[in-house]
């Protein structure tokens, strides 16, 4: 059977902005993935709790992309009782495409630096390949010779220039990806609606119409 090429972005998306739907936008012109799944952390663990709730971070995910027949909300996580991880998402999906899906998991280039804390960090590479994104105000490629040694020696020879390449090696490859970097952040988002002030045209008109109908981000007014 064929294989199936799956794009999984995580994240606590708190909420959803332009800044993470242009990256996914430009993923998936630049690799041709048969799915692609945003899938919002229910309970990260080596961060705070994000400030809206499993079901509002999930909600705004859904309505904003609504319109695009490429993008799917995935909510295993956000049902999931306890801290989420996701090499145990990496391994769900595994277990229900029957061995066939390569899965190419996004994350930013502020996460990749730690990723040598996650659970089981070592056995990503066995469960997909990494698409490393950069953020807005880093540097445009990431200096290797200054990732912790022991990202170093795990991944010296899983580098590509080459997308192309995720399709043809089942896991363990890492690309990192040229996207447009918008100056966005779920932070200056959520600091702008504690403010009073507008979030216009930081993310889809849906999505801030749904912050302000229910109240987020407003400290103790928020519906959790």
């Amino acid at each position: 059977m064929e294989p199936v090429l799956i794009g999984i972005y995580g994240g606590t998306f708190d909420p959803i902005h332009y800044g993470h739907l242009r990256v996914a936008e430009e993923l998936a012109d630049a690799i041709r993935f048969d799915q692609f799944f945003f899938v919002p952390a229910g309970e990260p663990r080596l961060r705070d709790s994000p400030g809206g709730s499993k079901h509002h971070r999930a909600r705004m995910i859904s309505l904003s992309i609504q319109n695009s027949t490429r993008f799917l909300l995935d909510e295993r996580e956000i049902k999931r009782p306890g801290v989420s991880t996701s090499v145990t998402s990496l391994r769900e999906y595994h277990a229900e495409y029957g061995g066939r899906a390569v899965l190419c998991f996004i994350m930013g280039a502020d996460t990749f630096l730690r990723i040598h804390y996650w659970h089981c960090w070592r056995e990503l590479f066995q469960l997909c390949h990494l698409i490393i994104v950069e953020r807005p105000g880093s540097m445009r490629l990431i200096n290797r010779s200054d990732l912790p040694q022991k990202i170093q020696i795990e991944c010296a020879s899983r580098w590509t220039s080459d997308p192309n390449d995720l399709a043809c090696q089942f896991s363990g490859m890492i690309y990192t990806a040229q996207t447009t970097l918008l100056d966005i952040s779920a932070t200056k988002i959520r600091d702008l609606v504690a403010a009073g002030k507008s979030i216009r045209y930081l993310l889809p008109d849906i999505t801030a119409d749904y912050i302000k109908t229910h109240d987020l981000y407003l400290g103790e007014n928020e519906f959790r």
